[in-house]
C-alpha cells in the first residue's frame, strides 16, 4: 500500500519561500510514472488544487500559485517537491500531496487520486 509522507511545512513570513517534499513508499509504481498532485486546504476553505506533475513531466498550477510555485520530482527519491515563493498569507493552508494512478479525466480534481498524504501546516504571516 501506497505511503505519502509531506515534510517541510511550517512558518514563514510574507514574501518568503518554502520547500515541502512529499516522499513515497511501499508502492510498485514511483512518483516518475504517476501524476503527483499537490492540494490545500486553508482555515475555513474548501480544499484547493495547487499544481500536478505528470509521468511526463507536464506541470500544471492553479490560478492562486501560477508563477510563484513550482512543482519538480527526484526518481531516485521516489520523491516530489513544492516550492512556494512569494509566499502570501492567504497561501496559509495545510498542504497535501497525491498519487493519480489512471491516465485521462481531470487532474486537477481531487476525486481522481487514489492515496493521499497526511498533509503538512503552512502558517504565512503578515
Amino acid at each position: 500500500q501506497v505511503q505519502l509522507v509531506e515534510s517541510g511545512g511550517g512558518l514563514v513570513q510574507a514574501g518568503n519561500s518554502l520547500r515541502l517534499s512529499c516522499a513515497a513508499s511501499g508502492w510498485s509504481r514511483t512518483v516518475a510514472t504517476v501524476t503527483m498532485g499537490w492540494f490545500r486546504r486553508g482555515p475555513g476553505k474548501e480544499r484547493e488544487f495547487v499544481g500536478y506533475i505528470t509521468g511526463s513531466s507536464s506541470t500544471n498550477y492553479g490560478d492562486a500559485v501560477k508563477g510563484r510555485f513550482t512543482i519538480s520530482r527526484d526518481s531516485a527519491k521516489n520523491t516530489v517537491y513544492l516550492q512556494m515563493n512569494s509566499l502570501k498569507p492567504e497561501d496559509t493552508a495545510v498542504y497535501t500531496c497525491a498519487a493519480r494512478g489512471r491516465v485521462g479525466g481531470d487532474p486537477t480534481l481531487a476525486s481522481g487520486y487514489d492515496a493521499w498524504g497526511q498533509g503538512t501546516q503552512v502558517i504565512v504571516s503578515s
